[in-house]
């Protein structure tokens, strides 16, 4: 009865932090830039983990480890989080957002036979193809909104940009233990983000409270929570049921966006998550446990993401959802910023200024 307790309430931790990140995603660029939420929070990430290193570890790391995780961090973090946080600056809701992200674990198991040459089953290719339907369902009918159409191509990169991180950590194992391995890529992504940040302007914090508020957020529940819960769920089960738990973050998210931001949950969105689970029961059906979803957190297993958030390193890695790849960056010309528009005070108004313009007739061409 205790166990059985305890794993729900481990299972219930995991949905409910590793949904955290797209919601402080929200939060976040509501009073600032993509580029600088994602500088600032994995500069305190790194801090954090620095001092913990320096104060309790203090070892060498070999050079190929960083290598490995410098890759790792590039993909399942920079990558990954920044199709993510990219596309809610730009307007994209954080349910849809999750629901794109979730597919990761069917599209890897898709794509684990033609680059790693394991069987992919006729069932997983009828469960992605469902999939993206649900999610092109979704999708439509958020298109009405504030955000421009090519938006919702980040979540996409996002979530194949983890993917490519899931194999290439399948190509390069480590047995790097899980706080290194999140402080070479949380260090590596810092590097990436303050360059990009000041490039564009934008490298000073706000001095709001609410903008820490959300670089709390993101740190402790996002990348140490979501990954903590991640292990603790995968050492007492098993790696299927944390990716199988992975697809409960989308109706998680779009819940608290409902409640927090006022996002609407239209019939489109509810339609697409029916055809989403629709889809998982399918790709679930494999007569022997996906490759894909075992695959799918190894590279922050490996490495330990954020929020999604972070002992040594098990001989056979669980997949993380990362919270959180490296997707292509999108040219600098698109979408035009102005700089010098002034960030308001509080995610509260921007919010409900964003969603003021989102109800305005918009026509379609």
């Amino acid at each position: 009865m205790g166990t059985s307790r305890t794993d729900a309430g481990l299972a219930v931790g995991f949905v409910l932090l590793w949904s955290s990140g797209f919601i402080g995603a929200t939060m976040g660029t509501a009073l600032t830039s993509s580029a600088t939420l994602l500088a600032w929070r994995f500069a305190v990430v790194t801090a954090l983990l620095g001092l913990w290193w320096l104060t309790f570890r203090r070892r060498r790391i070999p050079l190929r480890e960083l290598g490995v995780h410098g890759l790792l961090g590039l993909l399942t973090q920079a990558g990954y989080l920044s199709g993510v946080v990219w596309s809610a600056e730009l307007g994209v809701p954080a349910g849809t957002s999750a629901l794109i992200a979730a597919l990761q674990p069917i599209v890897a198991a898709a794509l684990s036979g033609p680059l790693l040459g394991e069987h992919t089953s006729a069932t997983q290719w009828l469960g992605l193809l469902l999939g993206l339907g649900g999610v092109a369902l979704v999708v439509s009918g958020d298109l009405a909104g504030s955000a421009p159409a090519l938006a919702y191509t980040l979540p996409l990169l996002a979530m194949l940009s983890l993917v490519a991180g899931t194999f290439a950590q399948r190509r390069l194992p480590s047995t790097l233990p899980l706080g290194e391995s999140l402080l070479i890529q949380a260090a590596l992504s810092t590097l990436v983000f303050m360059p990009v940040a000041a490039l564009t302007g934008d490298f000073a914090p706000p001095v709001s409270g609410d903008f820490w508020f959300a670089i709390a957020w993101l740190v402790v529940l996002s990348t140490f929570g979501g990954y903590g819960f991640y292990w603790a769920v995968a050492r007492r089960g098993s790696v299927r049921r944390v990716s199988t738990l992975l697809y409960l973050t989308p109706p998680t998210t779009m819940l608290a966006a409902l409640l927090m931001f006022g996002e609407p949950v239209t019939a489109e969105g509810l339609a697409g998550l029916v055809v989403c689970f629709g889809a998982v029961l399918l790709a679930l059906r494999s007569p022997r446990e996906m490759s894909a979803p075992r695959a799918t957190m190894e590279p922050c297993t490996a490495t330990s993401n954020p929020a999604n958030p972070a002992s040594p390193a098990p001989q056979n890695p669980a997949p993380a959802a990362c919270t959180s790849t490296t997707s292509p960056r999108p040219p600098a010309s698109w979408p035009p910023r102005d700089h010098a528009r002034p960030r308001p005070r509080s995610w509260r108004t921007s919010l409900a200024a964003r969603r003021r313009t989102s109800s305005r007739p918009r026509s379609r061409s």
